[in-house]
């Protein structure tokens, strides 16, 4: 190879592209990523997890300063000022960007600037934003080109009353009333925000719960939550029609033989997002791709065309950020000739960003049962917790699901005060595979959020102590 040329090449620069270009430069090999956009990050850091996290953030505080009387301080006027919030996520996203940019340039990685895709066994052509396609030579490639946002059949965006989640990040106004549609993570994160800023808030939902992907008994204490906010809820609905009206949007929609109709001055469209497979230069090579657009992989990430490998969103695994860095490192690790272990799916962590908050890691019951497998629960309330009652933030409850026969942590399910982190300790639990038994012997300090855990492990087995 010349010496322009590069061991590895990432084409994405989302956290699965640039930690992948990261571990490729660690392990001493010559390491492009190519970004068709102005800023490496991807839709996590410029449209996804930082952005909405942050506005998430703002409208935590704010809820905060209104319940402030029932700490003992007085807090007047409070209010949103929507335009220095927007700054604050800004400013937010931007040191996020620059962080990036740095780890890029200390690893000595280069960056290109333009669209990516295949031209032909260890080639690839560069189109930037002005001037003709270069072709650049590369040993293996790493595709890691994302997720595009889903729209509704028959309903197009125009940012103003209909939206996709980039535009609710970047509302010039809080609506009146919203209307969102589809209850995944996404669509409760922008329903929570939202209410807090002070729109009348409606979710509309076509599966049965809130949070379909989640272990049932958490969508439905979230719809719990979510009505004693104000939230109307409507699941098991499918919407039927969308109309525009002269002061917004008017749905149709009908569960089960009920038909019901919803106004409101913007409707939200969160139903998922599908993988950018295409023009990658995919045609004529052995990669694989199903029907729903997915790049087909094996557990090392590799496709059926040698020194290619997909990760993150364009391969069928959870849509999450961290998974895709892990896929990453697992594909360039494979590249260079180690051995990595393969990404263990059912020990993924997954948070919601809502109020209140939802985390997750390994099997639902109802997934452990499916497998046949003999399980026992242990579930203890935040309402008995010290700290939560410090923190006047009572609502949830953690639940553990364990093997009935050797005791081990099969899963752990969260919603409550500060779930996202609390989610870290069942992480290494379920790696370390310990038991019941074990959590419950690891001393929790008091007054701590965490104790919960410790209780519903002592739960299940017929132990909790306050309770």
């Amino acid at each position: 190879m010349g010496g322009d040329a590069f061991d590895l090449t990432v084409i994405g620069s989302g956290p699965g592209g640039y930690v992948a270009a990261i571990r490729s430069a660690q392990l001493g090999r010559r390491t492009a990523l190519i970004e068709k956009e102005p800023a490496p990050g991807g839709t996590c850091v410029h449209w996804g997890c930082i952005p909405a996290k942050a506005m998430l953030r703002a409208a935590e505080i704010l809820d905060t300063a209104r319940g402030a009387g029932a700490f003992g301080v007085k807090v007047a006027a409070v209010e949103l000022d929507l335009a220095a919030m927007h700054a604050y996520k800004a400013r937010t996203v931007q040191a996020n960007v620059k962080g990036i940019e740095y780890l890029l340039r200390k690893n000595g990685i280069t960056l290109l600037r333009g669209h990516g895709r295949l031209a032909g066994p260890g080639r690839i052509s560069v189109t930037p934003p002005t001037g003709p396609p270069t072709t650049l030579e590369t040993r293996a490639t790493v595709l890691a080109t994302g997720s595009a946002i889903r729209g509704l059949r028959g309903t197009e965006f125009d940012g103003r009353h209909v939206l996709h989640s980039d535009h609710a990040l970047l509302l010039d106004r809080v609506p009146a009333s919203m209307v969102v549609l589809g209850a995944g993570a996404v669509g409760v994160e922008f329903a929570s925000a939202y209410r807090s800023f002070g729109s009348e808030v409606t979710l509309v939902e076509l599966l049965p719960g809130l949070l379909p992907l989640e272990d049932e008994a958490l969508g439905k204490e979230l719809e719990r939550s979510f009505r004693k906010r104000g939230i109307v809820v409507h699941t098991g609905t499918m919407v039927e029609t969308v109309e525009r009206t002269e002061t917004g949007v008017r749905l149709g929609a009908r569960a089960g033989e009920r038909k019901t109709t919803i106004d409101a001055e913007v409707l939200l469209i969160a139903v998922g997002r599908q993988p950018r497979s295409t023009d990658l230069g995919l045609d004529g090579t052995r990669v694989g791709v199903s029907d729903r657009g997915f790049v087909q992989v094996d557990a090392h990430m590799r496709t059926d065309e040698p020194g290619v490998y997909a990760i993150g969103d364009l391969v069928e695994t959870q849509a999450l950020a961290h998974v895709a860095s892990h896929e990453g490192i697992v594909a360039v690790e494979h590249a260079a000739g180690r051995a990595p272990h393969p990404v263990d799916y059912d020990k993924i962590p997954s948070c919601t960003y809502c109020h209140p908050e939802v985390a997750s890691i390994g099997l639902s019951e109802a997934r452990a049962r499916e497998r046949g497998i003999e399980v026992t629960v242990g579930t203890f309330p935040f309402s008995a917790i010290g700290k939560a009652r410090i923190l006047n933030d009572t609502a949830g409850f953690v639940k553990l699901v364990t093997d009935g026969k050797t005791d081990e942590v099969l899963g752990v399910h969260m919603i409550g005060p500060h779930a996202t982190e609390l989610i870290a300790e069942a992480t290494a639990a379920l790696h370390l595979e310990a038991t019941a038994e074990s959590l419950f012997h690891a001393v929790h300090a008091h007054p701590t959020l965490a104790e919960a855990l410790g209780e519903a492990a002592l739960a299940a087995h017929g132990r909790a102590i306050h309770i």
